[in-house]
């Protein structure tokens, strides 16, 4: 069976709500517009829509987290773009956010995003007070796991270090967000058991890293117009990468490894999960 169709509603289902979030009137919704609805993949809200699906969630439950992770997300992407943290001038094929609308403006705006999504989450009435602390809960451990990992990732620059530092990084900067997109469509579902979310979790974090690896090795071997930013910006930072530690034939062949080991674990589910299955396949291949 061909899900691509389904991601693709799932893409076009987020942006219709993102939209709706974001019309308020005020000096930060231009910026706010600019970075949020201008492209992604919305990979993150897909897979909380895809795991909410293989348990016969009802979606209607599901926007405001969708919603939620993808802008938390595209915050994260405003502040690391930033002279002082990455320093990259082009997302998704256009001027980064500080670029286009100025330094300043643009940490104001990725606070502002970042306000919006507990915000979202805060007032879906659709959810129970006890169902929304959850997510909450959830979003803010991903939320802290993900800078905490930019912070790392900022301290180790010109440094040598180790895989398993530089394992724990990508685990926190990249995976945390991936991983909290995958465990809040399970907490949403009430026919998700706890040997699921089990089988979630370790899945979550086996497709981050595998995600971020993944990543390494694109910025090296992706042109920039494909990339969407800048080619080797890693390299040309003297970031500790994958490739630069292992090479980019075992670097490859560990990303491949995590996604393979990642599918093993969703036959585990109590239910079918061959949405889940193809939507690892797609980002495996990068068709996503």
């Amino acid at each position: 069976m061909n899900f691509k169709s389904s991601f693709k509603g799932y893409a076009e289902r987020v942006n219709k709500k993102l939209d709706g979030y974001l019309t308020a009137q005020g000096s930060l919704i231009e910026p706010m517009r600019y970075s949020v609805l201008s492209g992604g993949k919305r990979f993150r809200p897909v897979l909380t829509y895809a795991v909410a699906n293989a348990f016969s969630t009802d979606f209607n439950r599901v926007d405001s987290s969708a919603c939620a992770v993808e802008l938390i997300h595209a915050y994260s992407l405003i502040h690391d773009d930033l002279p002082a943290m990455d320093d990259d001038d082009i997302r998704h094929n256009q001027p980064a956010c500080h670029k286009k609308f100025g330094e300043a403006q643009a940490i104001l705006t990725g606070d502002g995003l970042q306000a919006l999504a507990f915000e979202v989450l805060v007032n879906d009435h659709n959810l129970d007070p006890e169902t929304r602390i959850k997510l909450l809960q959830e979003l803010t451990r991903a939320s802290f796991e993900m800078a905490e990992g930019q912070s790392i990732d900022l301290s180790v620059v010109s440094q040598a270090i180790d895989i398993e530092t530089l394992k724990n990084m990508h685990r926190k900067k990249t995976g945390a967000l991936l991983s909290c997109s995958i465990q809040l469509g399970a907490l949403l579902s009430s026919k998700c058991g706890v040997d699921d979310v089990k089988i979630l979790n370790e899945f979550s974090k086996d497709i981050g890293l595998a995600y971020q690896i993944q990543d390494d090795v694109l910025d090296v071997l992706t042109p920039q117009n494909v990339l969407g930013k800048k080619q080797n910006s890693d390299i040309d930072k003297n970031k500790p990468t994958y490739p630069l530690l292992l090479g980019l034939v075992e670097s490859q062949k560990s990303f491949q490894e995590l996604y393979n080991r990642a599918q093993e674990k969703l036959r585990d589910l109590s239910v079918n999960a061959d949405e889940l299955q193809a939507l690892v396949a797609q980002l495996h291949t990068r068709e996503f």
